[in-house]
């Protein structure tokens, strides 16, 4: 318990310090959550390798995983470089340009411990950047003004950052020698930035979970997460009416099932994720028109000694941001504001480009001790684009085009006690 109520100062602190990032993956989702699962391709759900993970990707998992019946804490950081471009032409002219490259510094605390009289449940705590998604286009060549107001996407400017922090405390419970059940309250602090200063709000949601082990090499997994809205105030002006309009983004629901097989007495672990992101249902998103999104996940590990374990990765996800014409100056609503075809689709494919799909990731663990591990890992995700065809306000051919691709690194540190 007394590591419990360090962690929750450690939380504490971490809230204030909440960073602001821009990100995109499994559309606006980080693959994973900690250096063992992102190394593995953001697996977890059926067997988890770290504190972090079993939070993160199902909480049922406290149960089974590898530190237990011992507590852990994990300390994970993520840096992530996004690289984004784009191109526009309208009005006759045609500009392209390369976003701003920045490094990004994402922090993740977990923990999992149980109690001496209550053998059969678990406690979880977890904080950790989720979500997020932007462009830095200042000084760049892509002018906010291609989003709203008046004008066309020529001048400097464009700028949008989404960065969701969570905060999870969770609970597990052993059913049976084969069956655990778990659940997590998820609270999340969010901001929003479209280039008028930034808005953050708080979201409510949950997680449910369960595990099955009908024998110690296999596992089966499944979670479900709740959608979880937040309200951005007074964030930019999407009528051109001379105020500022209120923008809701929901994190949308999530189904996941994961299947694990241990091999060799355990010296190999294969696991594969299917996870089910409902976009298409999710305020904000679905009113920008993205769809849902099937992710598909594969991680091995491999443990030639008992103190390393190697681990490689696949992930894929459909890039949920749906292609459509530029219709000029055709009026499109967004919650209840119209503004014209030609500055909502600048918004989608220039100002929010989620469109990565292809990831490849490994990583590293080794034993320092036996209380200590630390971790290490790289993601990348492969160049994927966006083009759309159409009008501009004037009646004038128009292409908007936007391209992402990405790169992390991963390192951690796990104490088990």
């Amino acid at each position: 318990m007394k590591a419990a109520l360090t962690l929750c100062s450690l939380l504490s602190c971490l809230a204030l310090l909440a960073p602001s990032f821009a990100l995109a993956t499994n559309g606006d989702n980080l693959i994973g959550v900690g250096s063992a699962s992102r190394a593995m391709g953001g697996v977890g759900i059926a067997s988890p390798q770290d504190s972090i993970s079993a939070v993160f990707a199902n909480p049922a998992a406290m149960c089974f995983s590898r530190f237990c019946p011992s507590s852990g804490v994990d300390f994970m950081g993520t840096i992530f470089m996004p690289h984004v471009k784009s191109s526009v032409t309208a009005g006759g002219v045609s500009v392209s340009s390369s976003g701003k490259d920045k490094v990004y510094a994402i922090p993740a605390l977990g923990i999992s411990f149980g109690l001496e009289d209550l053998p059969r449940l678990r406690f979880g705590l977890g904080a950790y950047g989720v979500s997020g998604l932007g462009v830095d286009y200042k000084d760049r060549g892509i002018d906010q003004k291609g989003f709203f107001g008046s004008g066309m996407p020529m001048a400097s400017g464009t700028y949008t950052d989404l960065s969701i922090m969570k905060f999870a405390p969770s609970v597990a419970y052993q059913v049976t020698d084969w069956l655990s059940v778990g659940a997590a309250l998820h609270v999340d602090y969010s901001t929003l930035d479209l280039g008028n200063g930034s808005s953050s709000g708080y979201g409510i949601g949950g997680q449910f979970g369960l595990i099955l082990k009908p024998v110690p090499q296999f596992s089966f997994g499944m979670t479900y997460v709740t959608p979880q809205p937040v309200t951005y105030d007074q964030i930019t002006d999407f009528d051109g009416d001379g105020r500022r309009d209120s923008l809701v983004m929901e994190s949308p629901q999530q189904f996941g099932f994961g299947l694990s097989y241990e091999f060799l007495s355990g010296t190999l672990l294969a696991e594969t994720d299917i996870k089910w992101i409902n976009w298409s249902n999710a305020q904000g998103y679905k009113e920008f028109d993205w769809s849902d999104q099937w992710v598909f996940s594969l991680g091995l590990q491999y443990k030639p000694i008992e103190a390393l374990s190697i681990r490689a990765g696949y992930n894929y996800g459909q890039n949920p941001v749906r292609k459509h014409s530029i219709n000029g100056s055709q009026m499109v609503g967004v919650q209840g504001k119209r503004m014209p075809s030609y500055y909502y689709e600048s918004f989608r494919v220039i100002g929010f480009p989620a469109i990565a799909e292809h990831h490849l990731t490994c990583g590293v663990s080794y034993d320092l001790t036996k209380r200590f591990t630390a971790h290490v890992g790289y993601m990348r995700a492969f160049e994927n684009s966006i083009t759309e065809h159409g009008t501009d306000l004037m009646g004038m051919p128009a292409r908007f085009r936007s391209s992402l691709s990405e790169d992390s690194f991963e390192v951690g540190l796990s104490w088990f006690f």
